[in-house]
């Protein structure tokens, strides 16, 4: 059967785009997204990274069953601004394979977006890249523009440990505002994630590529890194489960401390949403 026709147009656009500079400076690969997500831990992870990837950016969001109603209201607003594309992959769960399809989602996007962007990243909706205070994006990016890929390490964050002054008011707050306790287990090798110069990657993974063309590092600590809110992106109740008045804690042999930087960021954050796309998103629920 016939599974593909190119025309002489096709070829020419083709060859225009690959002339080109590339449209965006950083375009987000979502793997696949399915379930009953919460719409407001959603809302949280767009405006975060909209603000941190900045106007030339974009955002690739698959839809494996995990856009409902809820959600598809906090991704219109984005959508309409020109800041998301969403592909609708829910027929492929017929046919699952690996992770509802997760190493094709991701390969389809990068080969599909790899002469449109110069850095391709590929991280999930409960992780948060965050850059120093005297850092931007793109300063990072381009102090690391000689490797083809770079891995960004994480910081593992409880998702029911809050502070006891937010008794009252955590449901008030938003989730990387209030989940403030960091794991901080010594010894443990942690899942990183990653970006890429997509022109030289061949095919990529879910925490790497192992198909570049050129130089991968993953001496990026200090530069860059990811806070991991697992098990916060289903979930609809409130998830301050324990209410913490100490600096440090252990609950379930795991030891935990205070890390502010997210709280910090957020007053921030909810006035570039704001600024963005009005008040339409105020009334989000969990």
């Amino acid at each position: 059967f016939l599974a593909l026709t190119e025309s002489e147009q096709d070829f020419t656009n083709f060859i225009s785009t690959f002339n080109k500079p590339p449209k965006y400076d950083f375009l987000y690969c979502g793997s696949s997204l399915y379930g009953n997500l919460s719409p407001q831990r959603v809302r949280e992870w767009l405006a975060f990274h909209v603000r941190l990837f900045g106007v030339k950016s974009h955002f690739v969001i698959h839809d494996a069953g995990g856009v409902h109603e809820g959600v598809m209201a906090v991704l219109k607003p984005w959508i309409e601004k020109g800041y998301v594309t969403l592909q609708d992959i829910r027929d492929q769960e017929r046919f699952d394979g690996y992770y509802h399809n997760q190493f094709l989602i991701v390969n389809d996007c990068l080969h599909k977006y790899r002469f449109q962007a110069k850095w391709m990243f590929f991280f999930d909706v409960d992780e948060f890249i965050f850059v120093p205070k005297k850092s931007t994006i793109k300063s990072v990016v381009d102090s690391l523009s000689d490797y083809t890929q770079f891995t960004i390490e994480q910081m593992p964050m409880s998702n029911k440990l809050c502070l006891e002054e937010d008794r009252g008011k955590s449901y008030r707050k938003w989730g990387f505002e209030k989940l403030v306790y960091k794991d901080v287990k010594r010894g443990i090798r942690r899942d990183r994630k990653y970006a890429v110069q997509p022109r030289n990657v061949i095919a990529t993974g879910v925490h790497m590529s192992q198909n570049t063309v050129g130089k991968t590092t993953h001496k990026t600590e200090g530069r860059i890194k990811y806070f991991h809110y697992h098990g916060t992106i289903a979930e609809h109740r409130e998830p301050c489960r324990q209410l913490v008045n100490a600096t440090t804690i252990t609950v379930d042999q795991i030891p935990y401390e205070v890390d502010s930087t997210m709280r910090d960021i957020a007053g921030t954050v909810k006035r570039f949403e704001l600024k963005m796309i009005g008040s339409t998103l105020q009334k989000t629920r969990q």
